[in-house]
């Protein structure tokens, strides 16, 4: 049984770290960044709502007809997903998490950052982030409603061990566990390999959604290489703002890398 990390008496690197890279100039900064990725997410949200066509895919069943073993029957339409609408939705998820944080949650927001933390990011990414590996998920040609389900379970709780890791490791801590990321890390492999299973399996994948898969892979893992960065203490990841700036960054580029793949290779008039 692992022990948690223990709190340290009279405390001060840790701490004065965190709080040196918290500045009034920096918070004021974060509040700057956050108001313009409320602004671009947005702004992206409408262009793809508006210029998307009417394409969807649609979620299917393969239920079984008769005792175990029995041949597979036929997948069945269950329900179809307009993908343009479905990308606005994680650009606007973002957009309001980003809106949050630099307005009526900026106290709360500022006082996590002190502590370590960011609880609004981790419920965003919950969210917008599950929304992302399926929509990937289906392009590669994973529509099940069974596998769909153990996807979005697997990318939720990756997320919520991220939570963790920071839950896990205050400031003011003696020693530092690591613990809660690799196990993040074990369940987010998961989605990933029935992905790739999916895309080299199948005797034909269209080149663009090979880009989404390989760009997407880059981009969800680098999120977690900012946070063993962080937990380190590797160079510039030992301010605490840097590796939140680094965040802002990677779920611009990650969202808006996605949302125009899909448009460019399937939504586009």
């Amino acid at each position: 049984m692992t022990t948690p990390p223990t709190l340290r008496p009279n405390s001060e690197s840790s701490d004065s770290l965190v709080s040196a890279s918290l500045t009034p100039e920096c918070l004021a900064g974060l509040r700057r960044w956050n108001l313009g990725l409320t602004l671009l997410h947005a702004a992206q949200a409408g262009l793809i709502f508006v210029m998307a066509s009417d394409f969807a895919i649609t979620v299917t069943s393969t239920f079984p007809e008769g005792p175990p073993g029995t041949r597979v029957p036929t997948p069945k339409g269950l329900f179809d997903v307009p993908i343009g609408p479905a990308i606005a939705v994680f650009l606007l998820l973002a957009a309001f998490d980003h809106f949050t944080t630099a307005t009526f949650g900026r106290g709360t927001y500022e006082r996590d950052l002190g502590r370590g933390i960011n609880r609004f990011r981790w419920v965003e990414y919950s969210v917008s982030a599950t929304l992302m590996v399926l929509l990937i998920a289906s392009y590669s040609g994973i529509t099940d409603i069974t596998t769909v389900i153990s996807i979005a379970g697997a990318n939720v709780a990756m997320i919520l061990f991220g939570w963790l890791q920071e839950r896990m490791n205050p400031p003011e801590r003696t020693s530092t566990t690591m613990l809660p990321f690799w196990f993040g890390t074990i369940v987010g492999v998961a989605p990933w390999v029935a992905i790739w299973v999916n895309v080299i399996g199948a005797p034909q994948v269209p080149s663009f959604v090979y880009g989404i898969v390989i760009a997407e892979l880059i981009f969800f893992f680098s999120f977690a290489l900012n946070q063993y960065l962080h937990y380190r203490q590797i160079g510039r990841w030992c301010n605490y703002a840097y590796g939140e700036k680094t965040y802002l960054v990677l779920s611009l580029a990650a969202k808006s890398v996605l949302a125009w793949q899909i448009y460019g290779g399937s939504l586009a008039n």
